[in-house]
């Protein structure tokens, strides 16, 4: 018998909540099934305000946090300089625009006090951690933003921020096809958790779960590789739901959420976990600590 791996501890996150009525039962069916630590949740979406409902009575068994969103559909008010014609641009247009820091900061800000207060009046709770679509929160004027606006909100201290970048070594060592995708991530988040820190916000250490979301790969052996080289308090983020109308007119990620969200409720799922040594918690708890602390 070989010998006993290590046990660690990671959190696994469904991001995108509430983008249509089949993906939230998905990821309800998750979390009821103990295979989910959080998810993030879409404001933006019709699906919102009944989905928050139902995610209600889950707030004892996941982290539930804001998925901010500047990239899908449009905003919640209007934002002539950012959305001109009332739709958000593609996350590529605002990297760059970002990186010439031409980025209207006032209207970002603006937009995430709205999607925060969205998320209060339906959940009738603040979230427990903030993330966003398309990692677009990295990036450096609209984390300044975000910052500013949970401060704004007293929530300093109070929930926890996802770090969407890691470092090389970890990365390579995964070896996945969606390396390149991590790295560009992870230039593009450099310094945030640093200072998200400063500003009194914990953050996770270490990230995986990027994806080709390719239907002919093998999720599984993705999943196995995300619990590699993980951080201290190391996050793995997926995208497991069912498939509607509603999703395919809003997001080219399809048929891959349904085979995701076969595995994670499959026994496979405790399988890899077990032989990687590896024991799913929420971050919220580890954080703990952490967030008393600021």
């Amino acid at each position: 018998m070989g010998a006993a791996k290590a046990k660690f501890h990671f959190s696994l996150c469904a991001d995108d909540y509430a983008l249509s009525p089949a993906v939230s039962r998905g990821v309800l069916e998750a979390i009821d099934a103990g295979r989910l630590m959080a998810t993030s949740c879409l404001v933006t979406r019709p699906a919102w305000p009944l989905a928050a409902r139902a995610l209600q009575q889950r707030k004892t068994k996941a982290d539930i946090g804001l998925h901010f969103n500047l990239t899908l559909g449009s905003p919640l008010a209007p934002m002539p300089l950012f959305a001109p014609a009332g739709i958000f641009p593609g996350p590529g247009e605002i990297v760059r625009q970002g990186l010439k820091r031409n980025l209207p900061e006032g209207e970002i800000g603006q937009e995430i006090a709205r999607q925060i207060d969205k998320f209060c009046e339906h959940f009738l709770a603040p979230p427990d951690f903030a993330d966003g679509h398309h990692h677009i929160h990295a990036v450096p004027q609209v984390r300044s933003q975000l910052f500013r606006a949970l401060e704004e909100k007293g929530f300093r201290g109070r929930i926890w921020l996802r770090d969407p970048g890691d470092g090389l070594a970890r990365i390579l060592r995964r070896g996945l096809s969606s390396a390149a995708k991590a790295l560009g991530v992870a230039w593009m988040a450099r310094g945030f958790s640093a200072q998200a820190r400063m500003r009194g916000f914990a953050t996770n250490d270490g990230f995986a779960g990027f994806s080709a979301f390719d239907p002919k790969q093998s999720y599984a052996g993705e999943f196995a590789r995300y619990l590699l080289a993980p951080g201290t308090r190391h996050l793995v983020m997926c995208h497991p739901g069912y498939c509607d109308e509603e999703l395919d007119a809003a997001d080219s990620v399809t048929i891959s959420r349904e085979q995701e969200l076969r595995f994670l409720l499959s026994p496979a799922f405790d399988e890899i976990l077990e032989s990687n040594g590896a024991q799913l918690v929420r971050l919220s708890a580890r954080l703990s600590r952490a967030l008393a602390g600021n």
